[in-house]
């Protein structure tokens, strides 16, 4: 016997991922009702490579009655009508939006991390995904902190577009283009020209300086991984596709040779150690496109501090950052508190 599973914000770049996964994973599910806005309502998509459609329908109208879980990709706005709606007719939300992240009452998890932290979803039945720059950047620390105790991460991201949605894309597609015949490359979407360029500069600006992103994964690590940990992010967007990026810069409490670093990374759950210190000995956006995987390189102490390490992360945001988290608590849900005969 399995789960009836809702995908809201089914049409969208990360509801299509999150309908990838589920069939790409085997999710137990008896049935998928993929629903979006109105506009969707009606159309068709592809349920992974199943071979088996689903037709779209509309969220404003859908009866949340009868549901075990949603996965939540529409954005704030929108979840803020839905979700108290779907929660109070017993159906458990998997939030990807920003919106419940830091409500004391949700819990926000990512599996390898923080699983036991679940156990809280029950105070409003959401549960929260964390921010796609975060949940990369948590899986690769966890391990670490374990061994010998995290107190400081410097951060730099270089995020690629999709994680601004569909637009985000096109635009780095239409510039591009425009730029190789000689039109005109105006910003739509982003603050600046993004195709061959870098933008400092994600989500609106906060009164110390820092953007909301870069704010996003301070209040985050720590909710998640733990609540000393301090940590300064600067996000940055660049014209890639899909994959993020991140150099990290970490001070720890106890002594990390790189050497015992990269052992404990070989073997944790949901990393990926590629790591030769040769050409190409390291991952790259390209290369982590499709992959369930947080890859981890370029593995090195760092002298300028006591107890310092760098290192180089990369990961598909929309797998890991988005659909694949949302999935993965799903799964997690399901064994710990929603068991089927």
């Amino acid at each position: 016997m399995g789960y009836r599973v809702v995908v809201a914000g089914a049409t969208g770049n990360v509801g299509r991922e999150m309908l990838n996964i589920l069939a790409e994973r085997d999710f137990p599910a008896d049935e998928i009702a993929a629903v979006a806005s109105s506009r969707s309502t009606g159309d068709i998509i592809d349920f992974g490579e199943t071979g088996k459609t689903l037709k779209v329908q509309n969220i404003e109208h859908f009866d949340w009655s009868g549901w075990d879980m949603a996965l939540f990709a529409i954005g704030s706005d929108a979840t803020a009508i839905y979700a108290p709606k779907a929660a109070a007719a017993g159906c458990v939300v998997i939030d990807n939006s920003s919106l419940y992240r830091m409500d004391p009452d949700v819990p926000l998890i990512v599996p390898e991390v923080n699983p036991d932290a679940i156990d809280g979803y029950t105070k409003k039945n959401i549960i929260a995904n964390p921010n796609c720059s975060t949940a990369q950047m948590v899986v690769a620390l966890k391990p670490l902190h374990d061994a010998a105790t995290i107190t400081r991460v410097v951060v730099a991201t270089y995020q690629s577009v999709s994680g601004a949605g569909k637009a985000g894309m096109d635009e780095l597609f239409e510039q591009s283009r425009n730029i190789f015949v000689g039109d005109s490359a105006e910003p739509k979407k982003f603050t600046k020209q993004i195709a061959f360029n870098v933008i400092p500069h994600i989500d609106k600006f906060l009164d110390d300086g820092s953007t909301k992103e870069e704010w996003k994964m301070v209040v985050e690590t720590k909710k998640i991984l733990d609540p000393k940990v301090k940590v300064i992010a600067t996000c940055v967007r660049v014209p890639v596709f899909v994959g993020h990026s991140e150099a990290l810069h970490i001070e720890l409490e106890k002594e990390l040779s790189a050497a015992q670093a990269q052992a404990i990374l070989r073997e944790a759950p949901g990393v990926m150690l590629v790591d030769k210190r040769e050409d190409g000995g390291y991952v790259t956006p390209v290369e982590c496109v499709g992959d369930y995987a947080t890859f981890v390189s370029r593995v090195r102490e760092d002298a300028t501090v006591e107890n310092g390490l760098a290192l180089w992360c990369v990961s598909d945001n929309l797998r890991k950052g988005a659909a694949l988290n949302a999935v993965q608590i799903a799964e997690l849900l399901g064994r710990r508190h929603l068991k089927k005969a």
